[in-house]
């Protein structure tokens, strides 16, 4: 029997997961909410069979929900993921966990509490391409690492596929740090463990209310080195990168999923067997749903791993 899901919030997150759930085939699409009603009339014409709730806990509460997936705008996530802890659902959640660092801990513990499975939408949790590097780290093939680097860099902030969520321009919510850097946060702690701040520093606009648009941070992972940077503005490419720097094989992580590693040479590609690691990645990741439903092992992080993160995010962008 599929696992029926109960969707809250149906924006770009929310849109982009009913259609890989229904690409996937192995779910039942049943309930789904947003603020937006004009959003919801859409979703209902769009996906059939899925019932609109009156308001988010008819159907978090709803006896045939066995998970709640809550992907509004992070400050929001909080009651909604209590309210479906409170309910004994499972409580899928994109990240951040929230903005305010109490507040999530306060969650932490309330679902733990609860006794209910959680976790945090971390797609490096289920990629083909980070086990692919943590294996190589395991074995040896990468031999010492002098140093991890990641950089980031958008032309323009927020990209113009996320022109909808305003949000996401302002420093109350938004910002790449938050979007884009947690991530690779996430990504850094599975990889060389927990994360601490050596020094860091950012840039805001003159208008108060808009995100950053510069940071640097220097983090330190068990004598691991990780330096940090990234930027908006400008022209040109978007840069999405991570490199593990070893003293026999170093590894680079280039737009999210293309693995390449060096011996001293050009860059080689691995994995060149994928023709789509995109979409490869998002089948991974609801293979781990799926299993997080029927209660067998996954490796997607719990809400205690993206409390970490957010702990780091919200340090950063307060320096």
């Amino acid at each position: 029997m599929k696992p029926s899901i109960a969707f809250i919030g149906l924006g770009i997150m929310g849109h982009r997961m009913l259609n890989n759930m229904q690409t996937h085939g192995g779910f039942d699409l049943a309930y789904a909410w947003d603020s937006d009603a004009a959003v919801c009339k859409a979703v209902a014409d769009r996906f059939d069979g899925i019932r609109i709730g009156a308001d988010a806990s008819e159907i978090i509460e709803a006896d045939d929900t066995d998970v709640v997936y809550i992907a509004c705008p992070p400050a929001a996530h909080r009651g909604y993921a209590m309210a479906a802890a409170d309910a004994g659902k499972i409580v899928y959640c994109e990240k951040p966990l929230g903005v305010d660092v109490a507040e999530s801990r306060a969650l932490v513990e309330h679902v733990e509490a609860a006794g209910v499975a959680n976790v945090v939408n971390f797609p490096f949790a289920s990629s083909r391409s980070i086990a692919e590097i943590a294996d190589r780290l395991a074995d040896g093939t990468v031999g010492d690492v002098s140093g991890f680097d990641i950089r980031l860099h958008f032309a323009k902030w927020p990209r113009d596929w996320q022109a909808g969520a305003i949000w996401l321009a302002e420093k109350k919510e938004g910002g790449y740090v938050r979007e884009v850097f947690s991530h690779y946060a996430y990504m850094t702690e599975k990889l060389f463990g927990p994360a601490k701040i050596v020094s860091a520093s950012t840039r805001y606009p003159a208008d108060p209310k808009l995100c950053e648009t510069n940071f640097w941070a220097q983090l330190d992972c068990g004598g691991v080195p990780v330096s940090v940077a990234g930027g908006s503005g400008g022209v040109g490419p978007d840069r999405v990168e991570a490199v593990i720097w070893g003293s026999k094989k170093s590894y680079r992580l280039w737009d999210w999923n293309q693995v390449y590693s060096s011996t001293g040479g050009e860059w080689a590609r691995e994995l060149a067997d994928v023709d789509d690691p995109r979409q490869q990645g998002y089948m991974r990741t609801l293979d781990d749903v799926l299993r997080l439903a029927k209660g067998e092992p996954h490796p997607l992080p719990p809400f205690r791993a993206a409390l970490s993160v957010q702990e780091l995010v919200e340090d950063i962008l307060t320096r």
